[in-house]
């Protein structure tokens, strides 16, 4: 995956320092695009292991509409733990807890788990539940039966729902294209953690476009990721040096068993085979 370690080395040769939300600190550029063929291997990055566990269980999540924490951390997926349990510290039933403890409540205790594990109206409830309108099953339907749309649009910015949202979405908005038999997909994200977000956003949405095509009968083609605000935390600069003197490997290979519905998917459908990335290069979320 070269193209995203020339990524990488756009946003440290053009990118301006300024400051963010979490007062971090950034290096930021704006406006970039990788193209990525998935007929040349599965996009999941090389230069260093990624956790594509959590990627599946994810989307799976995303999937079925769900905006709860719980079903990740039953299947030991952390990545958005730190916003719950960032809420639950500012609540009067927290009493000193830390965040393994918290997740263990989650864990254990359905009613804490619904009252402080919900993420708002996240990205699986805006998919399959826009203001009453099921967008993905919609466009799948349109991906059958008048593919030559420009319309297969699904959109996760919905602005009055905004300020509910644990975090606003960060990837909003992906538009499918078929052509001979061909299905690619454009994702458009408006803020994109280069270093811990981009890795999994890349293999994220090639995963949603093969299950989309595999529903669809079609061939899974491209997966163009158009990126608003590209930035590395001053925090990951050491990693990112660290990583850009890695040689990519092959990519791997998905296997995906035989589904009629999108939702049908389970985490034992989905294989991933040939996988021999670099080691792990650990960094913090800025949240």
């Amino acid at each position: 995956m070269r193209q995203y370690l020339d990524f990488l080395q756009h946003i440290l040769n053009n990118g301006f320092q300024k400051p963010d939300r979490t007062n971090t600190g950034i290096i930021s550029t704006f406006g970039y695009q990788m193209r990525f063929d998935l007929t040349k291997g599965f996009p999941l990055l090389t230069t260093k292991r990624v956790h594509f566990k959590s990627i599946v269980h994810e989307l799976i999540w995303f999937i079925k509409g769900d905006t709860n924490i719980k079903y990740l951390v039953d299947n030991d997926v952390r990545i958005w733990n730190e916003w719950p349990y960032r809420n639950f510290t500012e609540s009067p039933d927290y009493k000193g807890e830390n965040q393994d403890q918290f997740i263990e409540m989650i864990k254990n205790d359905g009613d804490f788990a619904k009252k402080y594990g919900d993420l708002g109206p996240v990205y699986g409830k805006q998919w399959r539940d826009f203001n009453g309108y099921d967008q993905l099953a919609t466009i799948i339907d349109q991906i059958k039966n008048n593919p030559d749309s420009r319309r297969l649009i699904v959109n996760s910015w919905n602005p009055p729902q905004i300020k509910d949202m644990a975090l606003p979405p960060c990837h909003m908005m992906f538009q499918f294209y078929v052509s001979d038999n061909k299905l690619s997909l454009q994702m458009y994200q408006r803020s994109a953690d280069a270093f811990l977000g981009v890795p999994f956003n890349i293999a994220s949405y090639a995963l949603l476009l093969m299950l989309v095509a595999k529903v669809c009968n079609l061939e899974p083609y491209e997966f163009v990721h158009t990126i608003g605000d590209a930035h590395i935390y001053l925090n990951h600069l050491e990693q990112v040096k660290l990583q850009l003197q890695r040689e990519p490997k092959p990519l791997p290979k998905l296997l995906l068993a035989d589904k009629l519905n999108i939702e049908d998917f389970a985490f034992d459908d989905i294989q991933l085979v040939d996988y021999h990335p670099h080691p792990t290069i650990k960094g913090k979320v800025a949240v």
